[in-house]
């Protein structure tokens, strides 16, 4: 059968699509494993290729891609080291590479390589780096470096990139913008590690000099090919350097050290756990792998890094029984070692925990006694609100506090004025305030600032300015004043806007149940103390319920009654215990929540503590009631045996 002309040129046609198809097939395989130099060889070759006489892609060429590509030589091999490279890499002073670019050598390929050097011998010496733009033969090899650009290896173009940045060219700079975009280029190519060294050791740069096209191409290869990390030093690092400016890259990150965590040792380990801190990522899974690779491995565990992995636990508030018993053990067989500033750094840790370990925090109070001479007052301040949140006494109580009244009395009109009202603060918790500290945050020229403050930390610390009045009424019977003003004492809206807890609405509901009329009780009373009741109720001497509206209420800042307590009558106030009240595997107050009691106790109310450990306990509404009638006998008992 005869084939017309037309039907020949289409057959013709379609095997040259197919050999032409074969042939990129296998060029794309080769690229990423070649060197960006040779192109016009390779395409010399595919014009060889598409006239052979092979006729089909299935059929055997007379010698494949890869073949040809060895035997024509078209890219060639990374250089062997030449007389230039040792003269390179030997150089220890800008001058010696410099007078390379005028000796007569063949700088074929070593423009980047001298570039590089001359930023590494450069470091940390700006001045230097000032006078060497100035010289003409810097200008002469920017503009070598420029002409080479297409022929430099990936690992020297990445460290070119680095070494650009470190030399402070301007952004305007030609050569800076040519690496740049042939860095971009190139970013397919690349292979991970050459991505992670760029995140490393550039992507600083590229932020801080408005590189943000190169550094987003960079982010989103770093994403796409996340699968391609082999190693815990490389997740570690990008994870560092990059992983706060994409979330979605550090899903992946976390997700990759998941997968590696079990090759990483202490120091991957507390990277890990301090990036995650520094960018407040709470990832429970893990936070929980990391900890039960630091309880289960017995690798050795330095000073620096039990205090950095006490900080990071204590920003995350991430609690775990046997890691934080392993450091507290660790720590306090390093303390001859430890210095001032590291006691109050790890107490602080610690605090933030809610960890109360006994040995531990003597261990740190007989370190700063011994150590007084050296200890600085932000260290105390730091050791005084750790000791002051988990309500920790020292068995050398005077001598502890007869330093810091020491140091803190000179120096206390200073400080900044929210940490003045802290330490003071902390001093009421632990029961070692001074009438002249007293004076001091409750003077009317001090604490105005903070009496109109709209911030939370303002509000924060006049809450705590409450406080310290209510200890300075209630506690100081010696104290004539300054106090905060009356109007300062009316209860400020944002106290009492909260969500309920179970606990609280359980408690509420089985209270109205007992009182039987809403009259004879209150709920959420807020004081004129600063602190809030959950429930207020007065009995009479037979233990009956009274209306509690007719009677004078001298806690609140505007009482509605103007009868006093008939005889025998006595004021219950409620108050609940949540989770997060207590010390971390303890029944322990913490000292805010002391303070609260204490406070409380000293207004004259008989408190009902109603502890979350115990409520859990509680299955029925009527083991609910019983449970609240008994307390309520006991407070009464307890009492009337004073």
């Amino acid at each position: 059968m005869e084939v017309s002309g037309s039907a020949r040129c289409d057959i013709m046609a379609a095997h040259l699509m197919k050999r032409c198809t074969c042939l990129l097939r296998e060029a794309a395989r080769l690229a990423p494993a070649m060197a960006p130099v040779g192109q016009l060889r390779l395409a010399r070759i595919a014009h060889k290729t598409l006239n052979s006489s092979a006729t089909s892609c299935s059929s055997p060429f007379p010698g494949s891609l890869t073949e040809q590509v060895e035997k024509e030589q078209m890219f060639t091999s990374y250089p062997e080291s030449t007389e230039v490279d040792q003269l390179i890499e030997k150089a220890t002073t800008p001058e010696e590479l410099l007078e390379l670019l005028g000796s007569g050598h063949q700088l074929h390929h070593h423009g980047a390589l001298i570039l590089i050097q001359l930023s590494r011998l450069l470091s940390g010496k700006p001045e230097d780096k000032a006078l060497l733009k100035q010289d003409a033969r810097f200008q002469q090899l920017l503009h070598l470096v420029n002409s080479q650009i297409t022929t430099v290896w990936h690992g020297t173009l990445v460290k070119l990139l680095r070494s650009v940045y470190a030399l402070q060219l301007p952004e305007a700079s030609r050569e800076l913008q040519s690496v740049e975009q042939e860095v971009r280029w190139r970013m397919r190519r690349l292979r991970y590690k050459h991505l992670a060294f760029l995140a490393e050791s550039c992507a600083a740069s590229m932020q801080e000099r408005h590189s943000q096209e190169l550094l987003a191409e960079l982010l989103v290869h770093l994403e796409r090919r996340w699968t391609e990390i082999e190693d815990g030093r490389t997740v570690v690092a990008i994870m560092m350097k990059v992983g706060h400016l994409s979330e979605s890259l550090m899903n992946r990150l976390e997700d990759k050290c998941l997968e590696l965590v079990e090759q990483f040792g202490p120091e991957e380990l507390r990277k890990v756990l301090v990036t995650l801190a520094a960018q407040s990522r709470r990832s429970v899974p893990l936070l929980r792998a990391i900890s039960y690779h630091l309880v289960q491995k017995p690798f050795p565990l330095t000073k620096g890094m039990l205090l950095d992995l006490a900080y990071a636990y204590g920003k995350l508030n991430f609690h775990q029984t046997q890691v934080f018993q392993r450091l507290a053990a660790d720590v306090l067989s390093l303390m001859p070692s430890l210095t001032p500033s590291e006691v109050a750094r790890c107490a602080k840790s610690f605090a933030f925990l809610k960890w109360l370990s006994l040995p531990l925090f003597e261990a740190f109070t007989q370190h700063i006694l011994n150590r007084a001479q050296d200890v600085v007052l932000p260290h105390l301040c730091s050791l005084l609100l750790a000791f002051a949140r988990l309500n920790f006494h020292p068995e050398q109580e005077d001598q502890f506090f007869s330093l810091v009244h020491e140091r803190l009395e000179p120096k206390l009109a200073g400080l900044d004025p929210a940490l003045q009202v802290d330490l003071v603060w902390a001093l009421c918790v632990l029961q070692q305030a001074r009438e002249a500290e007293l004076q001091a945050v409750l003077h009317p020229e001090f604490h105005a600032q903070f009496l109109e403050g709209k911030s939370q930390k303002d509000q924060s610390t006049f809450q705590k300015l409450l406080h310290i009045n209510t200890t300075a009424q209630l506690e100081h019977p010696e104290y004539s004043g300054p106090f905060l003003p009356a109007s300062a004492m009316v209860p400020r809206p944002p106290a009492l806007d909260k969500k309920a807890t179970p606990l609280q609405r359980e408690l509420q509901e089985t209270l109205k149940g007992l009182l039987g009329n809403a009259n004879r009780g209150s709920f959420e009373v807020a004081t004129q103390y600063g602190w809030v009741l959950d429930a207020e109720v007065v009995l009479d001497s037979d233990g009956q319920f009274l209306p509690l509206r007719d009677f004078v209420a001298p806690h609140l800042a505007q009482s509605a009654g103007n009868q006093p307590l008939p005889p025998g009558a006595k004021r219950l106030a409620f108050l609940r215990w949540e989770f997060p009240n207590f010390n971390s595997r303890s029944k322990d107050l913490l000292g805010r929540f002391v303070l609260a009691r204490r406070h409380v106790l000293a207004a004259g109310f008989l408190v009902v503590d109603v502890p979350y450990y115990e409520w859990m306990e509680l299955k029925s509404e009527w083991q609910k009631g019983a449970y609240l009638k008994d307390k309520i006998r006991k407070a009464v008992a307890e009492e009337l045996a004073k």
